[in-house]
């Protein structure tokens, strides 16, 4: 997904000088073409991501649509302050490209768990968020980004991730997708979450329930219409992202059925990493497994609430 995502920025360069990378020293090798190609186009910079980001900011100003990558807790936690007052105040066109949202730096340790970037960015007025699913969304998806008139995030997964969505399905901002039909329950996701929840859907569809899966690859705006659409439709609702349950997607998803009102309202519950400071080392999977984020416990989850 990360290799697509920044291909694209080089193939959408060469057709629009508009277009400019900026990177925080991402290492070697990164877009080495692209540099070499339109090295007006082309920034590296070194571990300095306040200052990176106030330059792309003023490169938007003066016209120009930034696409800012570094590692994802760069710009949720060291640069926060300058994507709000430089970039997002000013509702400049800065894509921030987020490597490793979620769990993906796990070998790393807990300084590098993008665990809590969805909540700071939903925070954020006029901050759109993006997470795609797969490298062929995130390709329908780019094109979109270029004349989108406010900041986006775009959350990055690990890369080489099973391809879940269908590559006919034209990509819109703000659009959700039902990847599964189902009236028994209702799994809610976005990113990497859309493969584990089929894989969820497929367990309970043994056992007789029946699971809908919606992905919202745009994390704000959200497709308000279709989730409340689905979710009155279905006695049990839960959402699945790889995130804390606070401030992200099952956040957003709950103060959407809250303040719906709904005269039947489904019982609904958030799966994601607790609210505490992720603490082990591993891998992404071994952490998502600790954390319950697989698929046999997102099915269990599901029939307990659906036998409640």
């Amino acid at each position: 997904m990360r290799r697509k995502c920044l291909d694209m920025v080089y193939q959408m360069a060469r057709e629009d000088p508009r277009i400019m990378f900026v990177g925080s020293d991402l290492g070697f090798g990164t877009l080495d073409e692209m540099a070499s190609e339109l090295p007006d186009q082309f920034v590296m910079e070194g571990i300095n991501e306040a200052h990176a980001v106030g330059m792309a900011t003023g490169l938007a100003m003066e016209g120009k649509i930034v696409y800012f990558n570094t590692i994802a807790t760069f710009i949720t936690r060291r640069a926060y302050e300058q994507v709000i007052l430089d970039a997002c105040m000013h509702r400049q066109r800065v894509r921030f490209i987020g490597n490793g949202g979620g769990l993906v730096y796990a070998p790393l340790g807990a300084t590098h768990l993008a665990f809590e970037d969805l909540a700071c960015m939903r925070a954020i007025p006029d901050m759109t968020i993006v997470a795609p699913a797969d490298a062929g969304e995130m390709e329908r998806f780019m094109p979109h980004s270029v004349e989108h008139p406010n900041p986006i995030y775009i959350r990055l997964a690990k890369g080489y991730d099973p391809v879940v969505t269908d590559p006919s399905q034209e990509f819109a901002i703000g659009r959700g997708y039902l990847l599964r039909a189902g009236g028994d329950a209702l799994l809610v996701t976005t990113g990497i979450g859309a493969r584990l929840c089929l894989a969820a859907a497929d367990r309970l569809a043994a056992g007789g329930l029946e699971a809908a899966v919606l992905h919202l690859p745009t994390v704000k705006p959200l497709d308000e219409e279709m989730v409340l659409d689905l979710a009155t439709q279905s006695p049990v609702v839960v959402s699945v992202e790889e995130h804390t349950v606070v401030g992200g997607l099952g956040s957003a998803i709950a103060e959407l059925l809250a303040e719906a009102n709904m005269e039947r309202t489904a019982r609904f519950r958030r799966l994601g990493v607790p609210d505490v400071f992720p603490a082990k080392y591993g891998s992404q999977d071994s952490l998502m497994e600790y954390y319950g984020l697989h698929p046999d416990n997102i099915a269990d989850t599901v029939r307990s609430l659906a036998s409640a």
